[in-house]
């Protein structure tokens, strides 16, 4: 059942995440904000503004702290969640960014927007280095549980995991569609992507990567 509907965007919703410890989440919108809100309550803490176009993604540290927004105007915002400030904005990428994703120790950042990939030092604001490889607009991004990998999916029908520290390609796997989303299973060792064929696909890549 429905417990509560938490209302105050002014358009299309595209992402949003939950804190670690389950008492708020945080909301990107089309309307280019993001919202913070107390899940107990169904009230908004903070509306997070400073994005010029929509914001396409939204990953938390692991601390609940910093929220990372990644948005069309091809920018990346680190907000602090109990002030509602934006601490600092990330540039680098020249389209619209599409996904985001904060490693386990929330030190870093890996964003993903037209063909290239970026991990961020999230302190700085420095791009550490630019993963390339895929030869279309990359939808989504995760980062493994170690921290040491990411998995990314692109509109060139391929999935490819990546050393974060070197920058390299590890693997490539190719899929029957363009891959709109990524998730990741570190207890089975698994990637499951979701294509643009309603396809939903299961891979063992092997839990040193996951």
């Amino acid at each position: 059942r429905c417990l509560r509907v938490l209302e105050g965007h002014t358009h299309d919703v595209r992402s949003v995440s939950v804190t670690p410890d389950g008492l708020r989440a945080v909301s990107g919108s089309d309307d280019k904000t993001l919202r913070v809100w107390e899940l107990e309550t169904g009230r908004c803490l903070h509306v997070l503004e400073g994005h010029t176009r929509w914001v396409g993604a939204v990953s938390l540290t692991p601390d609940g702290l910093r929220a990372i927004s990644a948005s069309y105007d091809h920018t990346l915002r680190v907000w602090d969640l109990e002030s509602g400030a934006c601490l600092r904005t990330l540039d680098g990428h020249t389209d619209s960014v599409k996904g985001v994703s904060v490693t386990p120790d929330g030190l870093r950042a890996v964003s993903a927007s037209d063909d290239h990939i970026r991990v961020w030092e999230l302190e700085t604001g420095r791009c550490l280095r630019v993963l390339e490889g895929h030869t279309s607009i990359i939808l989504s991004v995760s980062v493994t549980a170690d921290g040491l990998h990411a998995v990314s999916t692109s509109h060139d029908n391929t999935l490819r995991v990546w050393e974060l520290e070197k920058g390299r390609c590890l693997a490539l796997t190719c899929l029957s569609a363009a891959g709109y989303s990524v998730a990741l299973s570190s207890k089975l060792g698994q990637v499951v992507a979701g294509t643009s064929a309603g396809q939903v696909l299961q891979f063992e890549i092997g839990r040193a990567h996951v």
